[in-house]
């Protein structure tokens, strides 16, 4: 079967419709190469990267300002950018680790290109709510997508750019973890951004290989030592529900000056957004899905590391760790907010002291299975790290969504950038608890004040 089908395959030309709007996506996927010969070989990945292989990501981009022909430069300058960033262009392999007979995965610089699709829409963004809840269309009508989990054969990237009535369009990318995190990503789409707006090659020279990279110690690596079959059993999908909603900055405003006054004359630093939001969402999920309270409740929240580890400017890999906030499930639930913010800022602060140790994560019994169970929160921002700043011609993003294909375990996305809300309050995406719970949990969040 050519790599033609394999995409076609996968991602099916479909008419669907909510309240009569319609997507149309008008041709089938097909592969955006480089549009010069790039360099051959293999990429060797790091640990840190293939913690996090063939797991899908998705996010979608919402501009708002038009561009002529938005499908048709984007997929052009996304062409242009793949001289530049070859191995995304590339295809996962696997070899023989030498000195045993285990496979090893690393990246084939084979050329053979990204998928693209181009798609229209029956009616204009104000009509769509910017993607805001509940939703008008189907994320799944806005993306292309992996179906589950990515394959070995599959591109490592895919992309599809829908046009609304309005001249606004939505950019979705649809990545193979294990190429970049979402800070590699969010260059590598500034990257196709600067060559559409007309400049003759990046401004960041990209660095996909440094092998001066210290190993980054990885919670799931540690997981997966101490019990393959309980993380096994955990993957198994989860319907969590969709939720999209604004913590109001009148309430972020004032966490923060009473996390400050409780710590005037320490050294304490202030409190951030991210902190105090990360905190909300904590304590109200664990209110809503009412644990016992003597049982584990862990946060695991993502950081970029690159500053801690030296990475090499323009590096793409992935460079991320996985902090660990450890606390029963009354003490999230029943303590005053800003003891839970000062438990998610002491854990932040002990990253670089973490990384820098480069040993194995010790994990207890107990801990392990709330890891591996509904008690735990995994959370990932995607503010500050460069996705407010893609610009296709007609400025930024007037909103960012975030989105997971396949969900094992709940997780959320705080702070998302460029939300049209920002003058209400900082937006979150989050799929952190089941059905059963919504109501519970969004209630918890309306009592905020």
């Amino acid at each position: 079967m050519s790599i033609q089908s394999q995409v076609t395959n996968k991602v099916k030309i479909v008419q669907t419709s909510i309240m009569s709007f319609v997507v149309t996506k008008s041709s089938p996927p097909m592969l955006v190469a480089p549009s010069k010969p790039t360099p051959a070989g293999d990429i060797q990945l790091t640990p840190t990267d293939k913690s996090r292989l063939l797991v899908p990501f998705t996010s979608f981009h919402i501009f708002e300002h038009p561009i002529h022909e938005p499908a048709n430069i984007i997929r052009h300058s996304l062409s242009q950018t793949l001289i530049h960033y070859y191995p995304i262009a590339g295809r996962l392999a696997f070899g023989a680790t030498k000195g045993d007979n285990n496979k090893d995965v690393y990246v084939s610089c084979t050329g053979q290109g990204v998928a693209f699709v181009s798609a229209t829409a029956s009616c204009t963004l104000q009509e769509l709510r910017f993607l805001h809840t509940p939703l008008a269309i189907p994320l799944a009508d806005l993306a292309v997508r992996y179906r589950g989990c990515c394959g070995p054969t599959d591109p490592l990237l895919m992309m599809q750019v829908t046009e609304f009535t309005c001249g606004g369009y939505v950019v979705a990318v649809t990545w193979n973890h294990g190429i970049t995190d979402a800070f590699g990503l969010a260059q590598f789409l500034q990257a196709v951004g600067e060559i559409a707006r007309g400049l003759p090659s990046p401004s960041v020279v990209p660095v996909r290989h440094d092998d001066s990279l210290p190993d980054i110690p990885q919670l799931i690596s540690a997981v997966l030592k101490r019990s393959p079959a309980a993380f096994t059993t955990s993957t198994k999908r989860v319907d969590f529900a969709y939720c999209d909603f604004t913590i109001p900055w009148s309430f972020i405003d004032r966490i923060k000056e009473e996390f400050k006054s409780r710590h005037i004359g320490s050294s304490a630093r202030p409190c951030t957004t991210f902190q105090v939001v990360t905190a909300v969402i904590w304590q109200c999920r664990t209110r809503a899905i009412n644990a016992d309270p003597g049982v584990p409740a862990p946060l695991m929240f993502t950081a970029n590391v690159r500053k801690f580890v030296g990475a090499k400017d323009g590096y793409y890999g992935n460079c991320v760790f996985s902090q660990l906030v450890e606390a029963t499930s009354g003490r999230v639930a029943n303590s005053a907010i800003v003891d839970v913010v000062r438990l998610i800022k002491d854990a932040k602060e002990r990253i670089a002291e973490n990384v820098a140790e480069v040993r194995e994560m010790e994990l207890d019994d107990e801990l392990m299975g709330a890891l591996c169970g509904y008690n735990m929160l995994g959370v990932s921002s995607w503010g500050g790290i460069g996705l407010d700043c893609i610009d296709f011609g007609g400025g930024r993003p007037a909103r960012l969504v975030a989105n997971v294909e396949k969900l094992s375990a709940p997780a959320c996305f705080p702070c998302l950038p460029h939300s049209r809300t920002d003058h209400d309050g900082a937006n979150v995406v989050a799929f952190c608890v089941t059905e059963e719970h919504v109501d519970k949990f969004l209630a918890e969040l309306a009592r905020l004040q």
